[in-house]
């Protein structure tokens, strides 16, 4: 090969090196923050996948994606948020309500945030629905509210049942914690039932709680909205299973692994418009510009198998307002 053919191929060569480098650092990174565990939530990052790719983003071929997992434990969170802003991703989405959303928001006032969380006005992470303002946004899973109308459910399903226990996570925070429970209370007092308050925060303290449950002779069970008991399902639904506890929980992913019954908004809905606002973002909206969603239709999910293993009949009424009945 002549001098000058090798001095061009080679010049050929770094011209196509430079390129691909220029090409890789001109793709988009998301930063994915999840408080729990991946493996529970990879239906609600496929969707999430899903809302980015419906607004023509693919994860490796046009956007990377960092994922950091907190594995349940709250305290990495502030260190998995700074490593992010380190690595300077284009926008970070939080799985897994507030907290992880606080820590991006307390790593970063200049990357764009998506969020999911339960009620981010109260929990402080933006302004207002309509006028998020600073660098969050999000969708917004309405947990809280929809607490008391499955108290109303799982009584009507067990109308038997004079007491009635609600499971909670006192990790969630304690001004959340408390709005929820006065909430059901309410709605407890209303249906003529007691209500016992149970707390678990790890997965012992769940074993724990339903000792306490199958103590109380409870005849049905409430289980809050939080990402910990989302991880945490096979165990509470196996739970409920053997102590023969008919129990409602906060979506349809409970009822189809074995649950009784769940109302709530579609999580995977949820997790696939919180990727089509980032897709949003990074394709040059700001987050101050777009108004916190709202889910707008809420399931109602039954599984007769279980009904049918604790002896129950699922009155008609209830029956013809589900969304969902799995046999």
């Amino acid at each position: 090969m002549r001098r000058r053919e090798l001095i061009l191929l080679l010049g050929g060569a770094m011209t196509a090196a430079r390129a691909l480098c220029a090409q890789q650092k001109a793709m988009p990174v998301i930063g994915f923050l999840g408080g729990a565990s991946p493996g529970p939530f990879a239906p609600f990052v496929a969707a999430f996948r899903q809302g980015l790719s419906e607004s023509g983003y693919a994860e490796g071929q046009n956007v990377a994606i960092e994922y950091r997992w907190a594995e349940g434990r709250n305290d990495r969170l502030p260190a998995l948020a700074a490593d992010l802003v380190g690595r300077k991703v284009d926008v970070i989405a939080t799985s897994g309500g507030p907290v992880p959303a606080r820590a991006a928001k307390n790593a970063t006032a200049t990357i764009a945030i998506v969020f999911v969380a339960g009620d981010p006005v109260g929990e402080g992470l933006v302004a207002s629905l309509a006028r998020p303002g600073g660098n969050l946004t999000g969708v917004s899973i309405l947990s809280t509210e929809l607490m008391p109308k499955r108290l109303e459910l799982i009584s009507e399903l067990v109308p038997q049942a004079r007491v009635i226990a609600l499971l909670v996570n006192p990790n969630t925070g304690a001004e959340r914690m408390e709005g929820m429970i006065r909430d059901v209370q309410e709605a407890a007092r209303a249906k003529g039932v007691q209500l016992h308050i149970l707390k678990a925060g790890n997965e012992s303290e769940i074993d724990a709680a339903f000792t306490t449950l199958v103590q109380l002779q409870a005849g049905a069970l409430v289980v809050s909205n939080d990402p910990f008991f989302n991880s945490r399902r096979d165990q509470l639904v196996a739970l409920a299973a053997r102590n023969a506890i008919p129990a409602i929980y906060q979506s349809r992913e409970f009822a189809a692994a074995g649950g009784l019954m769940s109302y709530g908004s579609s999580t995977a809905g949820t997790y696939r418009q919180a990727g089509a606002y980032v897709a949003r973002i990074l394709a040059g909206a700001k987050p101050a510009d777009l108004p916190v969603e709202q889910p707008t239709r809420f399931e109602l999910v039954i599984n007769l198998k279980t009904a049918e293993a604790l002896g129950l009949t699922v009155p008609p009424s209830i029956l013809a307002r589900a969304d969902e009945v799995i046999e």
